[in-house]
């Protein structure tokens, strides 16, 4: 009790102004304590959406009968599915198989003649259940529409319907995740997610470390090129990168028993183009920062929208416009679907070349930008 009446405050105050003098020469820390509660403000608030609305649908209506398009028009209003195409039965697949369209309404040919002669044809619906989070909603929408949708049809020759048993059956069949195993889709872009965690964490504090240190004026005196320094700094974490998706791809298998349907080679080849990209987010971001902490301030903010933005733990198609086009700009976005594409669809190169190329693209932008700060440091 004495010791604390012995405080001065004048001499707290002293210490509180020369902190708040440092932090405002420290820009970069103060742009990050305001910038990250802003962000997780924005996304949280405006971006994250646990009941996706509006997903595609492609319609295979091989009755256009009125029946058909009353029964349309009706899953149309539930508003968890927006028809996007009119395709054959053999592309609906192709285009679930894509990742194209979330769900597909198959009506038989002889929809309408069943239902006139008190039979109960099926509506098939064909769902994308690799995210059980993006399609459950929706399905669980479907459950009353044989009693509600053709209320208002039921009429005349078809009035002794209205009062006996739903009209038609909705068969649900559920694509490369019939369970919903919530496993099937977190696991696998766990890979991700712990690439882009690490690597650009442990790439951004290589660098600022070797400045801390003062070791990297001995490093820029040696004859090493800028490219040869960025392929010495970054070939160790390669090795790291793999070792860490192959630990989780063991446990994805062993332990979650996650199917394999497609080629792991191919997969492969995805990995290291993703640790690729986020390796040289990492070495820009060592280019910018002046210590550590920085480095690890910087890997946070951009460590948040990629694991809220990416489809890792919201629907992606349940968030608005602005934040899915900043979710398309992430790689960690593209390698999601492409390792769940190869896992659980068996999805091959001809399917995943776009989100290849999506990652290619911001690898060579993000390297560019770390060679031309790389140049201006050691400049």
């Amino acid at each position: 009790m004495p010791r604390i009446l012995s405080l001065s405050w004048g001499r707290i105050l002293a210490v509180l102004r020369k902190e708040l003098i440092q932090l405002r020469r420290d820009r970069l820390t103060f742009a990050m304590l305001i910038g990250v509660p802003l962000m997780q403000l924005v996304l949280f608030g405006y971006a994250i959406n646990g009941d996706p609305k509006h997903l595609p649908t492609a319609v295979v209506a091989l009755d256009e009968s009125p029946v058909v398009r009353s029964v349309v028009a009706a899953v149309r209003n539930t508003g968890y599915f927006e028809i996007v195409a009119m395709p054959s039965e053999a592309d609906a697949e192709a285009l679930i198989a894509s990742g194209q369209v979330q769900f597909a309404l198959v009506f038989p040919g002889d929809f309408t003649r069943r239902l006139l002669r008190g039979e109960t044809p099926p509506l098939v619906v064909l769902a994308d259940a690799s995210d059980p989070a993006a399609t459950g909603q929706a399905v669980a929408a479907l459950a009353a529409l044989p009693t509600l949708a053709l209320r208002s049809e039921l009429t005349g020759a078809l009035a002794p319907l209205a009062g006996g048993a739903a009209p038609f059956e909705v068969r649900v069949h559920k694509r490369y995740n019939p369970e919903g195993i919530t496993a099937f889709n977190v696991v696998p872009g766990l890979m991700g997610v712990i690439l882009t965690m690490t690597l650009v964490m442990m790439t951004s504090m290589a660098m600022t470390r070797e400045r801390e240190r003062g070791t990297l004026e001995n490093l820029l005196a040696t004859p090493v090129r800028p490219v040869e320094m960025m392929a010495g700094k970054i070939l160790p974490y390669v090795i790291i990168g793999y070792g860490q998706v192959l630990l989780v791809f063991a446990a994805a298998r062993v332990l979650f028993h996650v199917p394999m349907a497609g080629s792991f080679v191919l997969l492969s080849a995805m990995v290291l183009l993703f640790i690729v990209a986020t390796l040289s987010v990492g070495f820009t971001f060592s280019t910018i920062a002046r210590s550590q902490m920085q480095s690890m301030q910087m890997t946070m903010f951009y460590f948040l929208p990629n694991i809220l933005l990416s489809g890792f733990m919201f629907p992606f198609r349940g968030m608005p416009g602005w934040a899915q086009t900043i979710g398309e700009v992430l790689p960690l976005t593209h390698f999601l679907r492409i390792v769940r594409a190869v896992m659980l669809k068996g999805s091959g190169f001809a399917d995943l070349w776009p989100e290849a190329a999506a990652i290619a693209a911001f690898a060579l932008a993000a390297g560019g930008v770390a060679m031309l700060r790389y140049r201006q440091t050691i400049d």
